[in-house]
C-alpha cells in the first residue's frame, strides 16, 4: 500500500538531512507523491500482496538514494526465511551487506534501512527447534569493490532433523546491488538446497519440503562499492 512508500521516502529524506529532525507528517509536506492506481506501490484492495515492509520498501529506498547519488545500494532485501510443520513455525530475517558511501565503507553482516533485527542465537535455535545450524559466517568477497568497498553478505546453512517445510522470500538474486561513482556492484544473493552432495538453485521465492540429510543454504547479497577501486 502507499503507506509503505511514504515510510520509505521519509526514512530516505531523514537520512539525507544533515541534522536530527523529528519523525512526523510535516517532514513530507514539501513532497508530492504520484503513485498511479493499481501499480505495484498502490494495488487495489482485493489483490494479494506480501513483503511490503521487508522487500518493497527496501527497493523504494534504493531508488531514492540512487536518485540523490547518496550512496551505493545495500543488499535490498531481508532474506525472509520460515520453516516448520504441523507442530511449530519459525521465522527469521537474515542480514547482508551495506552499501558504501563517499566517507564510509559498507558494513558487513547487518540489516539496513528496515531495522537491524536480531537473529536467534545458534544455541537457542538448535535447542528449541529440530534443526542444525551448520554454518553462519560472512560471505567473503561479496561486497562490491571500490575506493570504499561495500559490506559482505552472510552465508547461513541449516539442516533439518526431521522433514520440514521451508520457505524463502528474498530479492537481489538476479540484479546485483548497484555501486556508485565508479564503485562495483555487490554480488547477488543465492538460495540453494544441497541434496546428496549436489547443490540446486531454488530461486528468490520458494516454498517446499526439505528432508533429513538435506541442507538449505542462503547466501545473502553484498553491498555496492563507492568510487573507483585502487
Amino acid at each position: 500500500p502507499p503507506a509503505v512508500t511514504y515510510s520509505a521516502v521519509i526514512y530516505s529524506l531523514r537520512s539525507l538531512v544533515g541534522q536530527d529532525i523529528p519523525l512526523n507528517q510535516g517532514c513530507l509536506a514539501p513532497i508530492e507523491f504520484k503513485i498511479p492506481k493499481f501499480c505495484l506501490l498502490n494495488p487495489s484492495r482485493d489483490v494479494g500482496v506480501v513483503g511490503g515492509n521487508v522487500l518493497t520498501s527496501q527497493r523504494v529506498v534504493d531508488v531514492v538514494l540512487k536518485a540523490f547519488k547518496a550512496c551505493a545500494a545495500s543488499q535490498g532485501c531481508m532474506n525472509n526465511l520460515t520453516f516448520g510443520d504441523d507442530r511449530f513455525g519459525y521465522y527469521e530475517t537474515i542480514a547482508g551487506g551495506a552499501g558504501a558511501g563517499p566517507k564510509w565503507v559498507g558494513r558487513s553482516g547487518v540489516h539496513t534501512h528496515c531495522t537491524n533485527t536480531r537473529i536467534t542465537d545458534p544455541e537457542i535455535l538448535e535447542r528449541r527447534y529440530p534443526v542444525l545450524l551448520r554454518r553462519f559466517a560472512l560471505r567473503p568477497g561479496s561486497g562490491g569493490d571500490g575506493a570504499n568497498p561495500g559490506g559482505d553478505g552472510v552465508i547461513r546453512e541449516i539442516e533439518p532433523l526431521r522433514p520440514l517445510v521451508m520457505s524463502i522470500l528474498s530479492e537481489r538474486r538476479c540484479l546485483r546491488p548497484y555501486g556508485m561513482n565508479g564503485g562495483h556492484p555487490g554480488k547477488a544473493g543465492v538460495n540453494l538446497v544441497v541434496k546428496n552432495g549436489i547443490s540446486y538453485t531454488i530461486g528468490s521465492k520458494r516454498s517446499g519440503s526439505i528432508g533429513v540429510g538435506e541442507r538449505l543454504v542462503i547466501e545473502s547479497p553484498g553491498g555496492g562499492g563507492w568510487g573507483k577501486p585502487g
